[in-house]
């Protein structure tokens, strides 16, 4: 995943009030296009439009859901667009939705189910068309699924339909492209989406569902999947009713102002009082004045005729807005705010609207989805220090989440804690991101972690494990997850000397040298000869010299006491090092060198350390994470430039540590979660220092994208990807934060502010100002993709004025080949503060992008990509949108693509920029 980010508001000030007040009334008196405000959040994304009709999308956007043209996550809100016209807008898992003024539907974002409408099973990072009527009037998306009304009363359906959530009469496994009208009634007055069911409501007041009932979500009183719209009930007096992703319970208000719930009830989120499942509408309280309600996975979320909010439910990622992560098992205030007028859910965040029109957002923003500067960010590009401790041993990174080992034997965790990752005795509660003892004595000696699941010994020698059980990997004789190991449970009676953990299987050597290995074998990663997963320790060959191991993502590497290297497993990307791509089952020799000292392996990569100091990489180098100064896979050991002074290495998902006998520490490869620590989120092909600190050991893991390391003081610290708090940082907003508009206007009233082409190469910006205060200049700076921006032009200002003033500035140098540019002004204050103002877009219609070609395709394992920017990256992802693989084209703007072996045959996407092509493997 890749984020980008614009400055923050640091330098912003507020100015007086009547300069604010003459800010707003100037504000107010803009032409607008549409002045009601519509909002939106799907899972891991969010969308507001403002007052003036323009749309502003924030998070998530690996599938273009954000429309942007882009598959860049924003952790600010960009503009989609230009057009001024939108009036509502609606966000499922992966997809959007939205209504312009004049009746026309427009989708975007992910379509393998066909969940665009627009006739097609292919992505959209921009909004198209739903076809040509113009007479739409509300819509309701659900997981992969929408429904809409029409003005005459009728309600579409398309989408996904394996559970008969379209309500068209039969269930299908195959995509739904097209609108299909539901029955023939033209007096559907409201509808919602869930996850795979439909709830609705018709202007006679009664209440309709169809579709998945498995957790009694229909309301019908069973749990039998219904395909077609069912009445439930005979109640003639609902108003209101909702739906909502990944949640399996049901929320409706009568004309009365009574609240109903039904449907699944594990985490209160019925707020009945109790954990039971209802299977028809209960009332929930007396009260008789509830407005309007909104639906989570495991939580909901309501407003009151007085302006009131409340929640119940789940409360782990700060969903309820009001200070704390305190679950709730009956609805409950939130604060005191009596001002709010709307609200929707995505997936653990919420955004609401007061009487004022701003926007407001709390809870999850792993992705940017809260869209406010004032969320923590899901990402640190330099080392944060965790805590102030200064005793810290060691530590070890699982996917997203991160487990730290003190001197005197005590292990922490944080981070995710869905799988019971953490060790800490709950695996219900998703998040901590504040470090907590994993349960047991602390006699803890040394701890390694997989991808959610972790092996430790103590000091008797003991083993051990904890977390994800699903391919056997806590050695525990099973293969389960449900419930998971939330506490460290011990594999066997033995002792043992050394352990590793890869991506659902575990390594590990007894005393005697002797080397074992249990969970997930279907590339041969156990070394027995066998692809037959294993739940209890099985021997790894015979040999009782080993002496370090590590494990990756789907194979093993190893060094033995004579100092020779050995690798088993996938080797689709040359990771073993043997000169070839063939899987291995046992271990199999690298070369004849016997002075290997120790390995890291990564997700497609390995890296080594020789007892002289040097250090060699080999295999998957997309993204620079060999550090050999290209991106060329290499199919066996590279000595990586020539200093004899490494004495630590560590290999992650697509990045690559390593630390010299001076304590410096050395980074490479991917780094847009600013997994690296420079300060940057730009990509490295050579090893770079990461500041100036002296280290003692360093930690990531083979899917992760973040780094952990304990300087020579004792001092822990984390850096990259923080969307579940691994780097202990805070990434939830119990409370509200401001999304729009922002609380520090402009230190000037501006009053006009355009971009637009002028000519076939030039841009012009003009700008006007009712009032400035101590204002020094302007600077105009553009951007390619909306967040990256630098200057191209300043213009003085006006210091303190309030006589109208007109500016202009024509940009003439226009980088080539970029179909949309992006303008902000940046107002300096004669203090050295600034602002920024609004985002503006202006599309070049003369430039063309060239278009992508991949061949062969379909393909049965390889293809080639044309028509790619020159040296720019590449992903290839699979149909559940799954990083595959990632590239760099040369400069040619031509990437090959190698396809991992055992990688399932169908449709993958292949995207670079803005753009994206599907590949068939068969």
């Amino acid at each position: 995943m890749e984020y980008v980010y614009t400055t923050s508001r640091r330098g912003m000030r507020a100015v007086g009030p009547l300069a604010a007040a003459m800010f707003w009334l100037l504000l107010l008196l803009l032409p607008t296009a549409a002045r009601a405000q519509e909002i939106a959040a799907g899972n891991g994304f969010s969308f507001s439009i403002h007052p003036d009709g323009t749309l502003w999308g924030s998070g998530f956007n690996t599938n273009g859901q954000l429309g942007d043209g882009t598959g860049i996550a924003r952790a600010l809100p960009v503009q989609i667009g230009t057009a001024t016209t939108w009036q509502r807008v609606a966000s499922g898992n992966s997809f959007t939705q939205a209504i312009r003024t004049d009746g026309t539907l427009w989708a975007w974002g992910r379509n393998d189910r066909g969940e665009l409408g627009d006739g097609t099973t292919f992505n959209r990072n921009a909004p198209v068309r739903v076809g040509m009527a113009s007479d739409w009037r509300s819509l309701a998306v659900g997981a992969t699924h929408t429904l809409a009304i029409k003005t005459d009363g009728t309600l579409w359906a398309w989408g996904r339909n394996d559970q008969g959530q379209l309500g068209i009469g039969v269930a299908n496994n195959t995509s739904n492209p097209t609108p299909v009208q539901v029955g023939t009634d033209t007096d559907w007055q409201s509808v919602a989406a869930g996850q795979l069911h439909s709830l609705a409501i018709k202007t006679n007041g009664t209440l309709w569902a169809w579709g998945f009932n498995g957790d009694s979500q229909l309301g019908d009183g069973g749990t039998v999947t219904q395909p077609a719209p069912v009445q439930i009930g005979t109640a003639t007096t609902w108003r209101h009713v909702a739906a909502g992703l990944g949640a399996l319970h049901g929320v409706a208000i009568r004309a009365d102002g009574t609240l109903w719930t039904w449907g699944r009830n594990v985490n209160n989120q019925l707020g009945d009082g109790t954990a039971a499942v209802r299977r028809s509408p209960v009332q929930i309280g007396t009260a008789t004045t509830w407005q309007e309600a909104v639906v989570g996975p495991t939580y909901t979320m309501a407003l009151r005729t007085d302006g009131t909010l409340w929640g119940w439910g789940q409360n782990d990622y700060g969903q309820f807005g009001d200070g704390t992560t305190t679950n709730r098992t009956t609805p409950t205030q939130m604060g005191t705010v009596d001002t709010w007028q709307t609200l929707v859910t995505g997936n653990y965040q919420v955004l609401a609207r007061r009487t004022n029109q701003s926007v407001w957002a709390w809870g999850w923003n792993s992705s940017g989805q809260l869209g406010s500067p004032d969320a923590p960010t899901p990402l640190r590009a330099t080392p944060t220090q965790v805590g102030t401790a200064l005793d810290w041993a060691t530590a070890a990174v699982g996917n997203d989440y991160t487990l730290a080992l003190t001197t005197a034997g005590a292990l922490l965790s944080w981070g995710q804690n869905i799988t019971g990752q953490l060790g800490r005795g709950n695996a219900l509660k998703s998040l901590l991101p504040e470090p907590g003892a994993v349960v047991g004595a602390a006699a803890w000696q040394n701890v390694a972690a997989g991808q959610r699941h972790n092996v430790a010994l103590r000091s008797d020698g003991t083993l051990w494990a904890w977390g994800n059980n699903g391919s056997g990997q806590t050695g525990q004789g099973t293969a389960f997850n449900n419930p998971p190991v939330s506490t460290p449970v011990q594999v066997g009676a033995a002792t043992w000397q050394r352990l590793s953990a890869g991506q659902e299987f575990t390594l590990a050597i007894r005393p005697e040298g002797t080397l074992w290995a249990w969970g997930m074998n279907s590339n041969g990663q156990l070394g027995d000869n066998s692809t037959t997963l294993r739940t209890t320790p099985v021997q790894v060959g015979s040999e009782a010299n080993w002496q370090q191991v590590a494990g990756g993502v789907g194979f093993s590497l190893g060094v033995r006491t004579d100092g020779t290297l050995w690798t088993w497993g996938l080797n689709g990307n040359g990771q073993l090092g043997d000169g070839t791509i063939i899987q291995r089952l046992v271990p199999v020799q690298v070369g004849t060198d016997t002075d290997w000292q120790s390995v890291a392996a990564g997700q497609l990569h390995s890296l080594a350390l020789k007892t002289n100091g040097t250090l060699w990489a080999w295999g998957f180098n997309g993204n620079g994470q060999l550090g050999d100064g290209t991106t060329t896979q290499r199919l066996a050991p590279v000595q990586i430039g020539t200093a004899t002074t490494w004495q630590q290495v560590a290999a992650a998902a697509s990045h690559s540590l390593a630390r010299r006998t001076d304590g410096s520490l050395w980074a490479t490869g991917l780094n847009s979660s600013g997994q690296l620590g420079d300060g940057t989120i730009t990509q490295r092909t050579s090893f770079a220092r990461v500041g100036t600190a002296t280290w003692q050991t360093v930690a990531t893991g083979p899917t992760a994208a973040h780094t952990v390391a304990v300087q020579t003081n004792g001092s822990l610290w984390a850096w990259g990807l923080n969307n579940y708090g691994q780097t202990a940082q805070e990434i939830t907003a119990p409370a509200p934060v401001l999304v729009f508009p922002l609380p520090a206007p402009l230190p000037v009233a501006l009053t006009e502010f355009t971009a637009a082409p002028e000519g076939a190469q030039a841009v012009r910006l003009r700008w006007a100002t009712a009032l400035e205060v101590n204002s020094a200049a302007f600077g105009v700076e553009r951007s390619p993709d909306g967040v990256t921006f630098r200057t191209v032009g300043t213009v003085p200002a006006a210091g303190t004025s309030t006589a109208p003033r007109a500016y202009t500035l024509l940009d003439q140098q226009l980088p080539a080949g970029v179909p949309v540019l992006y303008y902000r002004l940046q107002q300096l204050d004669q203090d050295g503060t600034f602002s920024y103002s609004p985002v503006r877009a202006v599309a070049l219609s003369t430039v063309a992008p060239t278009r992508l070609t991949l061949a062969p395709n379909p393909t049965t394992g390889a293809a080639t990509l044309r028509g790619a920017a020159a040296h720019a990256p590449v992903q290839l992802y699979d149909a559940v949108g799954r990083l595959v693989l990632t590239a760099t084209a040369d400069a040619t703007g031509t990437a090959h693509l190698v396809l991992p072996t055992g990688q399932p045959l169908g449709v993958y996407v292949v995207r670079t920029g803005g753009q994206a092509v599907r590949l068939v493997l068969e």
